[in-house]
């Protein structure tokens, strides 16, 4: 029992060590500011093997057009001239190869260029089964494609007329009044004769957005235009080639035998931080010693949670970062976004009240500074939240608000309706862009596919979170400019810094039905054009 318990002790001893100077490390590092560059080299790593797989994926997916487009184009043959030579029928399928092969190496140059921009809008992923191929009997291969896929395009289809919007005065693709639109036709005319141009814009535009509608899309995840090595993204790619499955096992031992325990334990220290310190802050009358201790402690905090997603954060325009007062808004992808912009700067937070983890961090900062916590379903709650709101933004002691107007996540490649609250209560607004890079990790929450564990667990197990956060200038509302316009006006602004789609439509059409009134006001536009007599 003696020597039993000495090589516990001495076991416990060996362990404990390292694990002090390791957490040690961590609030030192992030006290200051500072990191070892590991995670930035570690990315670039990442980049060169991306870049390797996905050049062996060309190489493979070559191959099968190759074996397919030949096998087919002998099997043509064999069937339309059954008395062809041997010769004859194996230089028609050189022939053949040499064709597919030049269109395939067209395509990978361009999947090659494509893959430079970072930003970019990607493309569909080609799914192992299903594919229509040209034929090959003209001399001309034709690339396999999914089933209902179009070729260089980004979406099912294009629109060229007609958008309906919820203003309806903007329905059309510039965003703009369209001139030329179907003739005004008075009432004594439609009598007499009926043309069906008169309505078809309508009907176009209504069965373009039941096949590919804008909003849908805004609440899946972004898909990737090459592969990185994770499953969830592709479910085929890690076998085809032994090369490539090789390499996919050891990044499965290394993100859920390494990377996944240390960022679990790094997740822990973050929170015990964050429960401790501000629950010692939360015994220390008001005084400017406080704020700045509080200051300290949360931004401390939030840089041990950004190292336990093995975050690369890169800032521009720091100048114009908020420092004391004002509303901070940015567009939201998920709740890491918190993480994305309070690494630097010190918030007092609004959201919804949250259960389970989330609750855990809502209830320990709330103990040391003025944060609002409210329930979305509850209409007394929202008027208190706007009282409150405007008490915040009047103290300039207070720290500036962090909001995201648009009220739920949306996917990265667009922004949403920003809700017109925030730009009530006056004061001075800083905006925000929020870019995630979803090469290394898909940072998008789907709150109504995965609980917040799962969203968690998902990026704990992905390769890392890279983002870009750009600080705009401070923006005031205008005079005579209303809130929704002002709105609009942010918003404009952080979509075009951050590369993303600027959409007037409601976020919350995530968990609701188009409102009557927006239908209401696409019959009244048609009405418009019916001069009556």
């Amino acid at each position: 029992m003696a020597l039993l318990w000495t090589v516990v002790s001495v076991s416990f001893s060996i362990i404990i060590t390292p694990f002090l100077m390791f957490l040690l490390a961590i609030i030192f590092l992030a006290s200051i500011g500072k990191s070892l560059g590991v995670r930035r080299l570690y990315v670039k790593i990442l980049l060169k093997i991306f870049e390797y797989g996905r050049q062996h994926i060309e190489i493979a997916k070559k191959d099968q057009r190759r074996e397919m487009v030949t096998g087919s184009s002998c099997e043509g043959d064999g069937d339309a001239d059954a008395d062809a030579t041997e010769d004859e029928r194996a230089a028609a399928a050189a022939s053949t190869a040499a064709a597919v092969e030049r269109a395939a190496g067209a395509e990978a140059g361009a999947d090659a260029g494509a893959g430079d921009a970072a930003h970019a809008p990607a493309t569909r992923r080609p799914s192992p089964g299903g594919g229509a191929k040209a034929p090959a009997c003209n001399g001309s291969a034709g690339a396999l494609l999914p089933n209902g896929a179009l070729p260089n395009s980004l979406s099912v289809i294009s629109r060229e007329d007609l958008i309906l919007s919820p203003v309806p005065s903007l329905n059309s693709a510039n965003g703009a009044a369209k001139e030329g639109l179907p003739r005004s036709r008075s009432f004594e005319t439609l009598k007499r004769e009926f043309e069906l141009a008169d309505c078809l814009e309508f009907v176009k535009a209504g069965v373009e957005a039941i096949i590919e509608d804008e909003v849908t899309l805004r609440f899946e995840a972004e898909e990737l235009k090459s592969w990185n090595l994770l499953t969830r993204t592709n479910s085929w790619y890690e076998f085809i080639s032994w090369r490539l499955t090789v390499i996919w096992v050891l990044g499965f031992l290394v993100r859920y035998c390494f990377l996944l325990p240390l960022r679990v334990l790094i997740c822990f220290i973050g929170v015990a931080w964050a429960v401790l310190s501000m629950a010692v802050l939360g015994f220390l009358p008001p005084s400017s010693l406080k704020r700045w201790l509080h200051k300290r402690a949360f931004i401390i905090t939030f840089r041990i949670l950004a190292r336990c997603l093995s975050m690369v954060l890169t800032y521009h325009d720091t100048q114009y970062r908020p420092d004391k007062g004002g509303v901070c808004v940015a567009n939201h992808t998920s709740p890491i976004d918190i993480i994305t912009v309070s690494t630097e700067s010190c918030f007092s937070l609004i959201g919804q009240r949250h259960g389970g983890f989330l609750g855990v961090l809502q209830r320990a900062l709330a103990r040391a500074s003025p944060h609002i916590w409210f329930e979305r379903s509850e209409v007394k709650d929202r008027e208190a939240v706007a009282k409150r709101l405007r008490q915040h933004v009047s103290d300039p002691k207070n720290p500036p608000i962090l909001i995201f107007p648009e009220g739920t996540c949306i996917n990265n490649t667009s922004v949403m309706q920003f809700k017109k609250g925030s730009f009530e209560v006056g004061g001075v607004i800083y905006p925000v862009a929020i870019k995630y890079d979803p090469k290394f990790g898909d940072a998008f929450w789907n709150s109504s596919r995965f609980s917040m564990m799962q969203y968690l667990y998902m990026m704990m197990t992905s390769w890392a979170i890279v983002c870009d956060v750009w600080y705009l200038p401070p923006m005031y509302q205008k005079e005579g400019e209303t809130a929704i316009d002002f709105a609009n006006r942010v918003k404009s602004c952080i979509a075009r810094q951050g590369g993303l789609v600027d959409l007037m439509w409601d976020g919350q059409l995530k968990r609701m039905k188009a409102k009557k009134e927006w239908k209401e006001a696409q019959q009244e536009e048609y009405s418009k054009r019916l001069k009556l007599e």
